[in-house]
């Protein structure tokens, strides 16, 4: 709240309950932005003062998730891969009007995030990096590249942004702050964030993701999470969703598999790490890793799709739906 009150915001409300300092969190099942069901009371209140959009971070404030007022006056969830496509598309539009846009820019993500962000920075001659998941390895980059390549932005699909370098984490305060100048610059032109989204997805192309993840407890669920990823790599999906698959991605060995070409080249990562990735004709990707943490493997699924308008938004979003549950059966979860 300090830092959007010094930035200008006047009409700013903070859910009354959930401002105070409590380790229980008893107004939310879960603490984390990822979790629509922990914005109920925020919505009563943005329902009753006429909000436009609603912001939330986690306790430690590194991540924060959004809700969008949509034309009928409900409240909808963006996603973390909707976030950073928005707050990455929105700062590199700001510096380009500027003129502060500087000298050999960097974009980065997550191997798992939106490929949407690749298609942003390759139109705009920006270079972008694939990091693994977590910030550590995007601090990584920012640091290598210091005094070479200047950092914009970048962040992961599990609603983590960083906003040019004022941290080398996640960092929802100043993520926070560059949304309420893209909501404010959204606002004179007649525009909200969906409206934003739709039109990149007009210029760089449709995408949906959904995050799947599979829980098996116990030692025997763990040896099962271990022979799925066997079996992937045993025998790979030859098609997914309808379309052949073109190319696969081992980041256990480094190995890039050209399908079609029958060939092998090796990736420029800093380590290894157990992660299958496959891609398709189509332009849809699939990433599969194990829970680090918990005891789930998780499957990240991505499609795409055009848009000529945004009348053809709901439609999108319908094909997209149907083929990510194609590719759900194909995957066998």
């Amino acid at each position: 709240p300090e830092a959007l009150k010094r930035a200008g915001i006047k009409h700013l409300l903070c859910e009354p309950e959930q401002m105070k300092i409590d380790g229980n969190f008893p107004t939310v099942k879960s603490p984390n932005p990822e979790n629509p069901e922990g914005f109920y009371l925020a919505i009563d209140l943005a329902k009753a003062n006429d909000v436009d959009f609603i912001l939330g971070t986690d306790p430690d404030s590194d991540r924060v998730g959004i809700m969008v007022r949509d034309k009928d006056g409900e409240y909808k969830v963006m996603t973390g891969n909707q976030t950073g496509v928005v707050l990455l598309d929105y700062l590199l539009g700001a510096m380009e009007r500027t003129g502060k846009l500087p000298k050999n820019p960097v974009a980065l993500k997550t191997i798992v995030t939106t490929e949407t962000i690749k298609s942003i920075a390759d139109k705009n001659n920006i270079r972008m990096f694939d990091c693994y998941t977590g910030f550590k390895w995007i601090a990584s980059v920012i640091r290598e590249n210091e005094g070479v390549m200047r950092y914009l932005g970048g962040g992961e699909e599990s609603y983590g942004f960083l906003a040019e370098e004022f941290a080398r984490d996640k960092d929802a305060v100043s993520a926070i702050s560059l949304m309420a100048e893209a909501a404010a610059w959204a606002k004179d032109k007649d525009m909200d964030f969906m409206q934003m989204l739709q039109d990149i997805y007009i210029k760089y192309g449709f995408s949906m993701e959904r995050g799947i993840s599979v829980v098996r407890k116990g030692k025997t669920g763990a040896e099962e999470i271990v022979a799925m990823m066997k079996a992937f790599r045993a025998n790979p999906p030859k098609q997914l969703g309808g379309s052949p698959v073109v190319t696969v991605k081992d980041y256990a060995d480094l190995n890039v598999t050209d399908v079609k070409a029958g060939t092998t080249t090796k990736m420029d990562m800093p380590v290894t790490s157990n992660v299958l990735q496959f891609f398709t004709e189509d332009g849809s990707k699939v990433s599969i890793r194990p829970s680090g943490t918990e005891p789930k493997i998780k499957f990240y699924i991505e499609v795409r799709g055009k848009m000529e308008t945004a009348a053809d938004y709901e439609a999108a979003n319908q094909a997209a739906e149907a083929k990510i549950e194609a590719i759900k059966k194909d995957l066998g979860i």
